[in-house]
């Protein structure tokens, strides 16, 4: 005979409730500090490079210490080896970032569609656009990336030969559709183009000229200098002195 609690059991409809859930995690105090702590880092890592791209642009790099770099934020000088733990690293530092995006922008622009003359336009407007936000670091780059060590002085060498050779192969499209005269070294002009792009580095922040008037300057002037003459065909380009 049963007793009346099993019995009741037997009788007693099985309740099928929903399944039971975790509570979701949260992360911890600690852990959410770290990460706060991260990000704080991560921020005024890019302050303190923008300082001393804005110092070694005014005052060179023998010119500059690390406590200009400091007073522009006005911080301990040792703080700043938290970040990098020298000047020479700065500068590495900075000039890296004035070449950043240089070689991928202006390898798609060349790759893309176009006639040589609108791609070397695409090239010209791309090379220059960097000054609007960045030009304390190209001005760096342009001008003081010889005081780097050897190894970073190929490093960012290599960057510089990379968009030599997107412009060159341009010019030489441009020379076997026709577009542009045979008779330059794409090499030699290769260079000059890029001298002049580069030179606007040091007079752009005191000139009443925006980044877009410039571009169209320089590439009304840069094309009229090697379009080839109404009617003339393709022809061999001329690339050796």
């Amino acid at each position: 005979m049963k007793s009346r609690s099993a019995a009741g059991a037997d009788a007693s409809p099985v309740r099928r409730g929903r399944p039971r859930r975790d509570p979701p995690l949260r992360r911890g105090g600690a852990e959410e500090g770290a990460e706060r702590k991260k990000r704080a880092t991560h921020r005024r890592s890019g302050e303190i490079i923008e300082a001393a791209a804005q110092i070694f642009a005014e005052r060179g790099y023998h010119g500059a210490t690390t406590q200009d770099i400091a007073d522009v934020l006005n911080i301990r000088q040792a703080s700043l080896y938290y970040y990098f733990r020298s000047k020479e690293v700065a500068l590495e530092l900075v000039c890296m970032r004035g070449v950043e995006g240089f070689y991928e922008t202006e390898s798609a622009i060349a790759e893309g569609p176009g006639t040589a003359s609108e791609r070397l336009a695409g090239l010209i407007r791309a090379h220059i656009a960097p000054l609007l936000d960045r030009s304390n670091f190209v001005k760096v780059f342009l001008t003081q990336r010889q005081f780097l060590p050897a190894h970073s002085r190929r490093k960012v060498g290599k960057v510089s030969r990379a968009v030599e050779a997107i412009f060159e192969g341009v010019l030489k499209d441009g020379q076997r559709s026709g577009e542009f005269r045979a008779d330059f070294d794409t090499r030699i002009a290769t260079l000059s183009i890029l001298s002049i792009l580069n030179g606007c580095a040091a007079w752009y922040a005191r000139e009443q000229a925006s980044i877009e008037r410039i571009g169209g300057q320089f590439i009304g002037l840069i094309l009229a200098g090697i379009a080839a003459s109404p009617g003339a065909g393709a022809a061999s380009p001329r690339t050796t002195g």
